[in-house]
């Protein structure tokens, strides 16, 4: 019987796991969930964060998630490290799979050497990334979070960055910089609001009721421009100040993607001389956000601490739509 190690973490716990791979053990598998431990989620979280900025080999996976790994052909993982070290004493090891879009944690190069199958779970963040991405535009455009604060402070303030009278979705031409699974179903949230959406995607090549632009004809024409293309060596800073100054002096930028797609430190600039009017950032180049960022001090931003796939059906189902895609494209 072939064996399964599930790692478990403290956003996918240990019943989560085993009841979402429940379609492996129907199938034969051996599924034994371990747990990467931390002892909380920033702790978890800056653990993560090195990954996603170092690569597979930034962070090793501890002795007690290492004992007896030789015995496993599968691996199954959220974010745990699995790198050259965790390959070469797996020697049965024939997959491992990764429980979000992003395979930043897995030596996939390494692991393709070797012969080894490498899947990640896409479309997991579908629903919780665009339901935010949508509720940012509405907060920055609307200037819900700023309006929020200025009450608690005392303050009857109706004037904003964008003027006393704010825009609406309805009058607006949305952006989006990438349509995969998550721009694609942004746009179906935002189009029963009337506005007009364009979009930028190299890959996209389907049919759809959206208009198809270059990433210099979208960031002249939008009113919001937002984030959802892949960050590769290719894409960091796709966004930059060369495109800031092609915007409109009224348009705003929406990030619930990866901090890298934008050039952070032109973002910062092109909102402190106003050369747009504004944006909402929920992912950043330094996480946690340091006491002295510029965003803190800037009026005319909503940031929030990369919370956008924090639900509940994001992760409780990760496991799920994985063992669908392993019995389907693999077993």
């Amino acid at each position: 019987m072939a064996k399964c190690l599930a790692i478990a973490d403290l956003f996918i716990d240990q019943k989560m796991m085993s009841d979402g791979l429940l379609l492996l053990k129907e199938k034969g598998i051996e599924v034994e969930v371990k747990e990467w431990q931390h002892a909380d989620l920033e702790a978890l979280q800056k653990d993560n964060i090195t990954l996603e900025k170092q690569g597979s080999e930034a962070v090793n996976l501890p002795d007690y998630l290492m004992e007896g790994i030789e015995e496993y052909e599968y691996i199954i993982t959220q974010f745990a490290p699995i790198g050259k070290n965790v390959i070469d004493k797996a020697t049965k090891l024939k997959f491992v799979g990764v429980l979000r879009a992003g395979i930043e944690n897995v030596n996939r190069n390494y692991a393709e050497e070797k012969g080894i199958t490498v899947f990640n779970t896409p479309g997991r963040s579908e629903t919780s990334v665009s339901e935010y991405a949508v509720g940012l535009m509405l907060s920055e455009i609307r200037n819900i979070a700023r309006a929020d604060r200025k009450l608690r402070n005392g303050e009857w303030e109706k004037h904003y960055p964008n003027g006393v009278l704010a825009p609406e979705l309805k009058e607006s031409t949305v952006g989006l910089v990438g349509y995969g699974a998550i721009g694609q179903k942004v746009a179906s949230l935002v189009r029963p609001f009337g506005g007009k959406i364009i979009f930028f995607d190299d890959y996209f090549t389907g049919e759809t009721e959206d208009t198809q632009v270059s990433l210099d004809e979208l960031v002249a024409q939008a009113d919001i421009i937002s984030m959802h293309y892949r960050l590769t060596p290719e894409t960091k800073n796709m966004l930059n100040k060369e495109h800031f100054k092609k915007m409109k002096s009224s348009a705003v930028v929406i990030n619930s993607a990866r901090s890298g797609l934008i050039n952070e430190t032109d973002l910062i600039e092109a909102l402190q001389t106003k050369e747009i009017t504004g944006a909402a950032v929920d992912v950043f180049e330094q996480e946690p956000l340091p006491a002295d960022h510029p965003y803190l001090t800037l009026e005319n931003v909503t940031i929030t601490p990369h919370i956008a796939g924090s639900t509940i059906g994001n992760f409780a189902n990760s496991p799920k739509i994985l063992a669908k895609r392993i019995l389907n494209e693999y077993l």
